[in-house]
């Protein structure tokens, strides 16, 4: 495969730059250099970008496998992310076990099936996790661990995951600091007071969206991020909040900034998009749940001002039948990575002057700085992986799930006309989607084994 080549005519789109035009050469599936535009290079092949912006290869940190067809969901999902200009994923795995039998299955799977590169999150849930976190990071190369403040008790029983307690997070923050620093992402969300809403709302014959948020209001994202990020500076933890979803929560983290800076914010594109009086029912369940028009303020507020680091997808493929059900019933998530992009650009970019320099940070050097993959991964640079994702900002589409190859049936965008898409995902100098079409082999996909410092 050969993977020397010189990209001519395009506007880069780098987090620490504005942009410009350059000329990039890659070698060997890294980039050599970059040119003036029309610097001479003999003996490589010319691409054309013409017209187009190229970014670094965009990253999701937040995929879930396991809820869709274990053997083939390597392969659809990183289809779903190549069509959306991903070249790196990273997924979690919720597990009660010692996860070195979890690495070994889920290797096997995705090393013949990935098309883009992908690297792994552990959940923690029991004392052996504790005692293996370090293990994990060397040989694994696992440096980032889930746990769930909300699952306490039976909570997160349907998982397969042990009910823990604030004793358990304060040891597994001490113990993540002691090893490297590793990440810890932390849910969070005041079960106990979560319960008791969740009863009255359900009493009242709450069913709809609306009360789905009524039981879970801002308070409980907010109180436990709070709380975690005390733990966390208490033991000089390493503390990453995935999907934050509400003003509330947003300004509790700029507050303790000031004071504690190792503190990363997630959240997603359903909090950009969707508020909670939509009108999807079932369809739109997820945890945290859809906020008022406030807090979709908010995020972007957040997008703007650079308190919010990274926004990733929580992608889920299920399928439709698992969400069409009486709300209380539903299952939560829904697959989301292919969309992220155009969600940005079509309502950031071209409806709120979001800048294209801010995009590329929350899609590329963001997670890449966090989760431990720059410099191969986040920027276009010399020496780095030649994973560069070609945008067309004035492309519309409209959005069909059908031909984003997600193992999912459905798409919360579906019928929405976006404008800016990817039109070409190139993961280390080769091309695995062009125009819409896969182009990349399965297998392809490297797995990023992972070190802290």
């Amino acid at each position: 495969m050969n993977r020397d080549f010189v990209l001519r005519g395009g506007t880069l789109v780098r987090p620490s730059n504005a942009p410009e035009p350059l000329d990039i050469l890659v070698r060997g599936g890294r980039i050599d250099a970059l040119l003036t535009p029309g610097t001479p290079v003999a003996g490589v092949a010319e691409r054309s970008a013409a017209g187009l912006h190229v970014f670094p290869g965009l990253i999701d940190a937040h995929v879930h496998f396991g809820f869709g067809e274990k053997i083939t969901e390597y392969d659809t999902e990183t289809v779903y992310a190549a069509q959306g200009g991903f070249t790196t994923i990273l997924a979690y795995f919720l597990n009660n076990e010692d996860y070195t039998d979890v690495y070994k299955r889920e290797q096997a799977y995705a090393r013949e099936r990935c098309r883009v590169d992908y690297g792994f999150h552990f959940s923690t849930a029991n004392e052996l996790h504790i005692k293996e976190l370090e293990r994990y990071v060397h040989e694994y190369g696992v440096t980032s661990f889930k746990y769930f403040m909300n699952f306490k008790g039976e909570e997160g029983r349907y998982l397969g995951l042990d009910g823990t307690d604030d004793g358990y997070l304060y040891d597994l923050l001490a113990e993540s600091a002691r090893v490297g620093r590793a990440t810890i992402v932390c849910h969070t969300e005041n079960i106990e007071v979560v319960n008791r809403l969740r009863r009255r709302v359900q009493a009242a014959g709450g069913s709809t969206l609306k009360d789905w948020a009524r039981a879970k209001p801002p308070f409980t994202e907010s109180e436990a991020c709070v709380r975690a990020m005390y733990f966390a500076e208490h033991l000089n933890a390493r503390l990453y909040i995935p999907h934050l979803s509400t003003r509330l929560a947003l300004d509790e983290v700029r507050r303790w900034r000031e004071r504690y800076a190792d503190v990363f914010v997630e959240t997603c594109p359903h909090y950009l998009t969707h508020n909670d009086d939509s009108d999807l029912g079932s369809m739109g369940k997820a945890n945290p749940p859809f906020r008022d028009a406030d807090d979709v303020e908010a995020m972007w507020e957040g997008l703007a001002d650079g308190s919010i680091d990274v926004v990733a997808s929580d992608h889920c493929p299920r399928k439709r039948a698992t969400k069409e059900k009486g709300l209380w019933l539903a299952s939560q998530g829904f697959p989301g990575t292919a969309t992220i992009l155009p969600v940005l650009l079509s309502e950031g970019y071209h409806k709120r002057g979001l800048s294209l320099q801010r995009i590329a940070q929350v899609l590329t050097s963001g997670p890449a700085g966090i989760f431990d993959i720059a410099p191969a991964k986040g920027d276009i640079a010399v020496g780095a992986d030649a994973d560069l994702t070609l945008v067309d900002l004035e492309r519309e589409r409209v959005v069909n799930h059908a031909e984003l190859g997600s193992y999912s049936d459905y798409s919360l965008y579906d019928g929405w006309k976006l404008k800016g898409w990817p039109v070409a995902t190139i993961v280390r100098g080769s091309p695995v989607m062009e125009e819409g079409r896969i182009v990349g082999a399965p297998g392809y996909g490297r797995y990023l084994h992972r070190r802290r410092g």
